[in-house]
C-alpha cells in the first residue's frame, strides 16, 4: 500500500513539474494572443511529451520497483524457508555425517576383519597346499568329464608328465581301453549313487610307457546348491607294495616246494641207501661169478642178465638219490652240444621214439656253446625224461624242440624259479602239445605226481629227477605252459671256462690191478663187507675187513694199512667222517677212498677237506673200486 501512495505522490510532483509549467504557458500565449512561432510549439509539445514520457516512467519505475520489492519479498520469504530447509538439512546432513563416520568406522573395522580373514584364508590355502604337495600320495580333482582341474606334485610324479602337460588332461589319455573302461563304471557310480570309493584298483601308463598298479578313492565335488561339478580322491602307487606280496607269494609257494622236496628226498635217500647196500651184493657177486665161470657156460648169460639188471636197479637207485639230492654228483666238464647227440643214440631214446611214431624230434645247437661242471650221467637221465614228457604230450604227434644257447642274465629273472644274474648256458625243450594246467604247473616237480601212462614212465619219478638234477648242478628252471598250447622248460646251468678233458682210451685191467698192498674194508653191512673183500683179493690186495668206526680205530692202533676204503654211513656207532678224523689222529698221513650210497654232501667235502681222496659210489663195479684204488695209492707212492 505504501508503495502505491508513493508511486501517486511521484506523478504528481512529476505533473506539477511538467504539466502546470505547460499549462502556464499555454495560458499566457492564449491569454496574450501571442502568436507561436514553430519553435515555442516544439518547446511547448516538447515538455508535454516529457510529462507524458515522465509519467510513463513513473509508472513503470514504480511498475519495476513494486515487482522488484514483490519478488524481493517473495524471494526473502525464500530465502527464509530455504535457510530454514537449509538448515533442516543441514541438521540432516549433520545426522547423514555422524551416521556416515559411524559407517566408516564400521568399514574400517570391518575391512580390517576382512583383511585379517583373507590374509588367514591365505594362510590357510598356502598350509592346504604345502599339505597337497608334500604328502607321499598323489592327490587329484577332475571335472565331471574326467579332466584335471588341480593335482599335487605327488600326482605328477606317479604319472611321470610335467605339470603343464597335465593341466586338463583326460584320464582317457594315460590308461588303457580295458582299465578306461573300469574307471568310467566306476565314476559313473559315484556320480549315480554319490557314495566315495575306496581303493579302487586301477593300472596306468606313465608317459615312458611303463605300467603301475594304483589305488585310487573317489568322491563328488559338488557347487553351493549341491550339483555335482566333478571328483576328487587320493591316488595311491601301490606297484612296490604287489610286486612285494607276490614275490612274497612266490617265496612262500618256492619254501613249501623246497620243504615237500625235502621231506620226499628224505624218504626217497633213505630207501635208496638201504636198496644200494642190497644191490651192492648182487652186483658184486655177479662180476665174482662171472669171473669164475667160463665163456662156454650157459649160466654165464644168466649171471651177466641178473648183473645188468642189478646195474639197471642202480640207476633206479641213483634216481632217487637225485631226489633226495643227497648223493653226491661227479662234477666234470660236460658240453651239452656234445651230450644231446650222445642221449639220441641210446637204445633207451630209440626205444622211446618207437612209443611215439608220430613225433618229431628238432635240435637246434648254437654254435661255440660254453661248458657246464657237472655229470654227464644224471644230465643225461635228466634230458632223456624231459624229451620223454614232451613226446607223452604229443601222443598224436608234434615236434619236440630241443635249442641250447650261451646267455648273460645282467637282472635276476623271476619266474617258476628265481634266476641269478650271470653266464648261463640255457637248455630249451619245447612241444606244442596238451600243455599244463595252472593247477598242475605247481605239482609237476613232485615226486609219484604223474598222469603218465603206465608202463611207459622209467622209474616213475619223472620230473622230480630233472628238478633234483638240475639243484645238484646249482642250475635253475623255468616252466612256461598253457593247456592246450603246449609247455616249455628252460634249465639255465652256470658256465664255466674249463676247456673238456680229452678222450682217454679204455682202460685194461693191468692197469688196476693191486701189488699185495694192505687195505681195510669198514662197512656195516655184512653182504658189502664180503663183497669188498672178495673183489679186492681177486685184484691182488691184501684185505681186512670190520664192521664199524669203532672196530676200525682199534685195528690201526695196531695194524698198519695201506689203504682205507671207508663207509660214510654207519649204524650204529660214530659215522665215516668222524671215524677218519680219529684215524688221522694215529696216522696224519692214511690214506682213505670214501664209498657210500647215501651221503651228506657237506660231510664228504669236509672229508676231503681234511684229507681223505676220492668218493666211489655204491653198488661199484671192480673196474671203478679199482681206478680209485690204484690212483690213491700211486699219490701215496709219489708223495710219501
Amino acid at each position: 500500500m505504501r508503495e502505491k501512495s508513493l508511486r501517486h505522490r511521484l506523478m504528481l510532483i512529476v505533473s506539477y513539474i511538467f504539466v502546470v509549467p505547460s499549462l502556464v504557458l499555454c495560458y499566457i500565449f492564449f491569454e496574450q494572443n501571442v502568436t507561436l512561432s514553430p519553435t515555442h510549439l516544439v518547446l511547448f509539445f516538447l515538455i508535454m511529451a516529457l510529462a507524458v514520457i515522465g509519467i510513463i516512467l513513473v509508472h513503470y519505475v514504480f511498475e519495476a520497483v513494486s515487482t522488484t520489492a514483490d519478488f524481493l519479498k517473495k524471494a526473502t520469504e525464500g530465502t527464509e524457508r530455504l535457510s530454514l530447509n537449509l538448515h533442516q538439512e543441514a541438521l540432516e546432513l549433520n545426522e547423514i555425517s555422524s551416521s556416515f563416520n559411524r559407517l566408516i568406522e564400521r568399514l574400517e573395522k570391518t575391512t580390517e576383519s576382512l583383511t585379517q580373514t583373507k590374509e588367514a584364508l591365505h594362510e590357510s590355502e598356502e598350509q592346504y597346499r604345502t599339505i597337497m604337495e608334500n604328502i607321499e600320495d598323489g592327490y587329484y580333482e577332475v571335472d565331471i568329464k574326467g579332466n584335471f582341474t588341480f593335482f599335487n606334485e605327488s600326482m605328477r610324479k606317479i604319472l611321470g608328465y610335467e605339470r603343464e602337460e597335465l593341466v586338463g588332461m583326460n584320464n582317457r589319455q594315460y590308461a588303457d581301453e580295458e582299465n578306461n573302461r573300469k574307471v568310467y563304471q566306476t565314476y559313473n557310480r559315484v556320480y549315480q549313487t554319490g557314495k566315495a570309493i575306496k581303493n579302487f584298483e586301477w593300472q596306468i601308463i606313465r608317459k615312458d610307457g611303463t605300467r603301475r598298479d594304483v589305488e585310487v578313492s573317489i568322491s563328488l565335488i559338488r557347487n553351493a546348491e549341491g550339483d555335482p561339478t566333478g571328483f576328487r580322491g587320493i591316488v595311491q602307487d601301490a606297484t612296490d607294495r604287489k610286486q612285494a606280496e607276490e614275490e612274497r607269494k612266490m617265496l612262500e609257494e618256492r619254501l613249501q616246494r623246497a620243504e615237500k622236496m625235502e621231506a620226499l628226498g628224505t624218504m626217497a635217500g633213505g630207501v635208496a641207501h638201504d636198496l644200494n647196500n642190497v644191490l651192492g651184493g648182487l652186483v658184486g657177486y655177479s662180476e665174482l661169478l662171472l669171473m669164475d665161470i667160463p665163456e662156454e657156460n650157459p649160466w654165464r648169460k644168466h649171471v651177466s642178465s641178473i648183473l645188468n639188471s642189478s646195474l639197471r636197479a642202480a640207476a633206479v637207485i641213483q634216481d632217487l638219490l637225485t631226489l633226495s639230492r643227497r648223493g653226491v654228483t661227479i662234477s666234470e666238464v660236460v658240453n651239452l652240444n656234445k651230450l644231446i647227440p650222445d642221449v639220441f643214440k641210446t637204445p633207451e631214446f630209440e626205444k622211446m621214439k618207437a612209443y611215439y611214431p608220430y613225433v618229431s624230434f628238432k635240435t637246434g645247437l648254437e654254435e661255440g656253446l660254453l661248458n657246464i661242471k657237472g655229470s654227464p650221467v644224471h644230465l643225461g637221465k635228466m634230458l632223456m625224461n624231459m624229451v620223454s614228457n614232451a613226446a607223452e604230450a604229443m601222443s598224436d604227434g608234434g615236434d619236440v624242440a630241443i635249442r641250447t644257447e650261451n646267455r648273460y642274465l645282467d637282472k635276476p629273472i623271476h619266474g617258476y624259479d628265481e634266476i641269478r644274474e650271470g653266464d648261463y648256458v640255457v637248455l630249451t625243450v619245447s612241444d606244442n602239445g596238451k600243455g599244463i594246467s595252472a593247477m598242475d604247473i605247481e605239482k609237476i616237480f613232485e615226486p609219484f605226481y604223474t598222469k603218465k601212462v603206465m608202463g611207459r614212465s622209467g622209474t616213475g619219478l619223472g620230473l622230480a629227477v630233472v628238478w633234483g638234477t638240475v639243484k645238484d648242478h646249482d642250475g635253475y628252471i623255468d616252466v612256461q605252459s598253457e593247456d592246450g598250447k603246449g609247455s616249455t622248460f628252460t634249465i639255465y646251468f652256470p658256465a664255466t671256462r674249463e676247456e673238456l678233458p680229452s678222450d682217454q682210451e679204455k682202460i685194461s685191467p693191468e692197469h688196476y690191478m693191486g701189488r699185495g698192498e694192505s687195505i681195510l674194508v669198514v662197512d656195516d653191512v655184512k653182504e658189502q663187507r664180503e663183497v669188498a673183500t672178495s673183489l679186492l683179493t681177486r685184484l691182488g690186495y691184501k684185505v681186512h675187513a670190520v664192521s664199524n668206526g669203532e672196530e676200525a680205530i682199534d685195528f690201526l692202533k695196531t695194524h698198519t694199512i695201506d689203504l682205507i676204503i671207508l663207509d660214510m654211513i654207519m649204524d650204529p656207532g660214530i659215522d665215516g667222517l668222524e671215524t677218519y678224523r680219529r684215524v688221522l689222529e694215529i696216522n696224519p698221513k692214511q690214506k682213505t677212498i670214501i664209498v657210500s650210497g647215501f651221503s651228506e654232501t657237506d660231510r664228504v667235502t669236509k672229508a676231503k677237506e681234511i684229507g681223505a681222496g676220492v668218493y666211489v659210489r655204491k653198488p661199484y663195479i671192480l673196474e671203478k673200486i679199482g681206478l680209485a684204488i690204484r690212483r690213491e695209492l700211486l699219490k701215496t707212492t709219489v708223495n710219501p
